[in-house]
């Protein structure tokens, strides 16, 4: 019973993505949640030893996760990855993972096709009445297939378009016999993205790529339209600059923006009328409206939008394209869910395989503990050609 207690709690942290911090009055925590929050989770290892740094890094098997519009610019034909997350592990959890896996291959110098799929396993949660009578168990599991499409415009430019299938099974029928019956949520979303390489045939210079992502319909998991929920639309903004020291030392400095383009939630006036209002308002924006709108919808105004920015820093440093050490940071304002951690990883290359290793430093307390402390998450790389894709460097004119 204690540890589908310990389930139950992941899934509802999961599902709000936010911790519960202690703040100064005037600081109002409102933090902007969405449902099927697993497609937020870092999807390889080598970004998140590097702090989730992802946008404008080179290209590599995993480009299709973050920005499609870098794929084009690996220089092998082809490459897969497969990682493998364990959540909640800090807890003592073992059947509670996310497993992805993703693709490439170049149809020519000019264009390359993608697919990959995410897997959340959320174990097996049994629920009780009130009593704590069981009343049945079930195994929560969500998941998303993606298929892209990627070209160069130039020798330094590229942008990419995918298309992606989400479907969340959190519950089914009517648990804990509170008269509404929950069925699986599916949504279908897309991703645009761009990418920009200033790096020279020696492997040196600065990268940057835009991309947005989780663009869909929204979610829900009863038959009450009224109670459909939005996906984590998401815009980034990132920037990468290597510098390569000698033949043998290379070492790439990375940063990253985020913002969810989703609708900031209503903040309680206490007043029954007003607040339902508010929260029907939140509930029937139409999609693409709530995109813009969360520029400018924070009830703090200008103040509290800056906010909702998330900031990722990392940097990876590579001896003789074979052994890699990586390290970075996250921060998110602790009025929007407080995470903030310290990351390291480590890679190895050898001929076409490569491994990369990531571990998130222990990070917060009680409520507010990130999932992943404590946890060392993995990923193969199998490259087509016998160059590694995670340390791929793209090949441009001077």
């Amino acid at each position: 019973m204690k540890r589908a207690k310990l389930k139950l709690t992941g899934l509802l942290l999961l599902v709000s993505i936010a911790g519960i911090v202690n703040a100064q009055e005037a600081d109002q925590i409102n933090v902007v949640t969405s449902a099927v929050p697993f497609l937020r989770i870092s999807p390889d290892a080598r970004s998140g030893g590097m702090g989730d740094v992802g946008v404008a890094t080179t290209p590599d098997a995993s480009s299709g996760f973050w920005n499609l519009a870098k794929t084009p610019f690996n220089t092998s034909q082809a490459g897969i990855c497969l990682t493998y997350t364990p959540w909640l592990k800090d807890l003592g959890l073992n059947d509670v993972n996310l497993i992805t896996a993703g693709g490439y291959y170049k149809l020519d110098e000019m264009q390359a096709v993608t697919a990959s799929i995410r897997y959340f396993n959320l174990g097996n949660i049994q629920f009780t009445d009130f009593l704590g009578n069981e009343l049945g168990s079930f195994r929560p599991r969500e998941f998303s297939i993606d298929a892209g499409y990627s070209r160069k415009l130039s020798s330094k430019l590229g942008i990419g378009i995918a298309l992606r299938y989400i479907n969340s099974r959190l519950a089914s029928g009517d648990p804990n016999n509170s008269g509404t019956s929950y069925k699986p949520g599916s949504s279908v979303a897309g991703d645009l993205s761009l990418f920009h390489t200033g790096v020279k045939d020696n492997g040196e210079g600065l990268n940057y790529g835009i991309a947005l992502t989780n663009l869909g319909s929204k979610i829900a998991y009863t038959n009450d339209a009224s109670q459909k929920d939005y996906i984590p639309a998401n815009l980034g903004l990132g920037v990468a600059y290597t510098k390569v020291m000698d033949e043998a030392n290379k070492l790439t400095f990375a940063l990253d923006v985020h913002k969810l383009l989703v609708p900031t939630p209503p903040v309680a006036t206490g007043v029954e009328e007003t607040d339902q209002a508010n929260l029907e308002k939140y509930r029937t924006q139409g999609v693409v409206s709530s995109w813009f709108k969360s520029f400018g919808d924070a009830p703090g105004g200008f103040k509290e939008e800056l906010r909702e920015f998330q900031i990722s820093a990392g940097a990876e440093y590579w001896y003789n394209n074979q052994f890699a050490l990586r390290g970075g940071y996250f921060y998110e304002h602790p009025t929007k869910g407080n995470r903030k951690y310290f990351s390291l990883g480590a890679g190895l290359k050898y001929n076409n395989f490569g491994l990369n290793f990531s571990y998130l430093l222990p990070s917060g307390n009680g409520t507010n503990r990130n999932p992943l402390s404590n946890t060392l998450r993995f990923s193969l790389v199998f490259d087509f050609d016998g160059t590694a894709g995670s340390t791929t460097t793209p090949t441009t004119t001077k």
